[in-house]
């Protein structure tokens, strides 16, 4: 039996009153903002006294009744002093000039800016139907960063959460375009070196390509994939009735910063009708700079790749662009039908996000990128990449002549680098250098394995890492090759 009217109504006023706390009067959204907003200004503020790394903090085990909801609110000054306490103290911080571990991003305020106008606007940025603007402008941001790499008009792409879903969506189209069923999967044969990200195994199992066999090409002395020795393997793997479909290049290795000679495997590739997809993720934006034109040559052959603007272009972590060639693989891949979904069919004036991706539900990623590049202008990006490349050399020639073994000559912003040969004393002394630069916390840099040997790894990409942070480190390095 259905409740009356009128107790529908009591429960109706009952529940209101209590839920519309969440829309705040604007005398208290403005004394809450400026909590917020200061907040944030003490810790930009603090930036160059802030350690890179904190060590403390590790030690707290089990739950933290912080971070579990209760029924009802707590003071926003307790809580962004927990924040202060328990997250932005401890561990790593991507926001310091002095992270020169893994591959930085940076964090720019003004991207935070548009995080912020884009989650209080609440603009739904997967169909056009939904928002024409915000689907203009991220269709926008992908089309100028496919002109970047030199894709005609007819390229497509999306921006998604970063290189991994990029990957992954970037596998799913290769094995659509090249039309691998179920039962071809265990004679399906993909291309790639020892160098190739984590992220792409991962997303060869998602994709249901975990059967497939993965080759892993030699590579030449500077950890670059060899061409002939890809297509001498790939011949081989055809004449053996196998299916070779998909070849993964990198353009900025993570452990060594390693452009492969994409020209030439774009050869191999376009000879034998095989997907050739790069990862570009580190890499990507250098193409902003003359020097990563030149190393990346060939790069626009690629059927499909790959790029970070929250490394290349310092965004906040969540920001990944895939582009590829031809929009219709990318459409053919991911596009739907629903009932509830029909009104907006006839208004597709732009490809909507939603049918070139995974994800329906998004965030409105455009803006974090739209706002800071029309903010600050081309320049001041192009500037920062440029500074890295030259820090990478900077770094590696001082670090040569405090007696330290380098890698060669950096394709980006990436040395590697160790004290003594492969032995194992030598290994010894190489962890303790890394684990006291750590300790102390001012700069930070992470390890690696190269050829089976422990090494060190300089990587600066932080649009905050300059000069000064990078002979911190060196004058670290030197008091420690002199201890050891």
């Amino acid at each position: 039996m259905d409740p009356d009217i009128d107790h529908i109504v009591e429960q109706l006023e009952r529940h209101g009153r209590i839920g519309r706390a969440l829309e705040l009067p604007v005398e208290r959204r403005k004394a809450l903002f400026t909590r917020v907003q200061g907040y944030a200004d003490r810790f930009l503020d603090g930036l160059a006294e802030r350690k890179a790394y904190e060590a403390d903090g590790y030690e707290r085990t089990g739950a933290d009744r912080q971070f579990v909801p209760e029924e009802h609110g707590t003071d926003l000054d307790e809580l962004l002093e927990h924040l202060a306490e328990r997250v932005d103290g401890p561990g790593l911080n991507p926001a310091s000039g002095g992270h020169l571990g893994y591959i930085p991003g940076g964090g720019l305020e003004a991207a935070a800016w548009g995080d912020l106008l884009a989650a209080i606007t609440n603009r739904y940025a997967g169909v056009f139907y939904s928002s024409p603007g915000a689907v203009r402008m991220e269709n926008e941001l992908v089309r100028w960063s496919g002109r970047l790499v030199g894709y005609p008009e007819g390229c497509g792409g999306c921006l998604l959460s970063g290189g991994s879903m990029a990957n992954l969506t970037a596998i799913a189209t290769a094995r659509t375009a090249m039309d691998l069923k179920g039962r071809d999967l265990d004679r399906g044969v993909v291309y790639l070196t020892e160098q190739a990200h984590h992220s792409l195994h991962k997303a060869l199992r998602l994709t249901g390509l975990g059967e497939c066999i993965v080759r892993q090409v030699p590579m030449d002395e500077r950890h670059r994939m060899r061409p002939d020795a890809l297509r001498e393997q790939a011949l081989a793997d055809k004449r053996a009735g196998l299916r070779p479909f998909l070849i993964i290049a990198n353009a900025g290795s993570t452990d060594v910063g390693a452009v492969d000679p994409l020209d030439a495997l774009a050869d191999v590739a376009a000879g034998l009708g095989i997907w050739f997809h790069v990862d570009a993720a580190y890499g990507g934006y250098f193409l902003l700079t003359e020097h990563g034109r030149a190393v990346m040559a060939g790069i626009a052959r690629a059927d499909s790749l790959v790029m970070d603007p929250h490394k290349g272009l310092f965004l906040p972590y969540g920001t990944g662009v895939l582009l590829v060639k031809d929009i219709r693989h990318l459409r053919a891949a991911n596009s739907y039908e629903a009932h509830y979904m029909q009104d907006a069919r006839d208004r597709m004036h732009e490809p909507s996000p939603a049918e070139l991706s995974p994800e329906l539900s998004k965030h409105f990623r455009g803006l974090r990128l739209w706002l800071p590049l029309k903010l600050h202008g081309l320049a001041p990006f192009r500037a920062c990449l440029e500074e890295k490349l030259w820090l990478a050399r900077y770094f590696r020639q001082r670090v040569s002549a405090l007696g330290y073994e380098v890698g060669p000559p950096p394709d980006l912003s990436v040395v590697h680098f160790r004290l003594g040969s492969g032995t194992a004393e030598a290994e010894i002394a190489n962890r303790r250098i890394a684990q006291t630069i750590q300790r102390d916390g001012r700069v930070f840099i992470s390890t690696t394995v190269l050829n089976g040997v422990f090494t060190l790894r300089f990587a600066a990409l932080s649009f905050r890492t300059h000069r000064e942070q990078v002979d911190v480190l060196l004058e670290q390095l030197e008091r420690l090759a002199v201890m050891s």
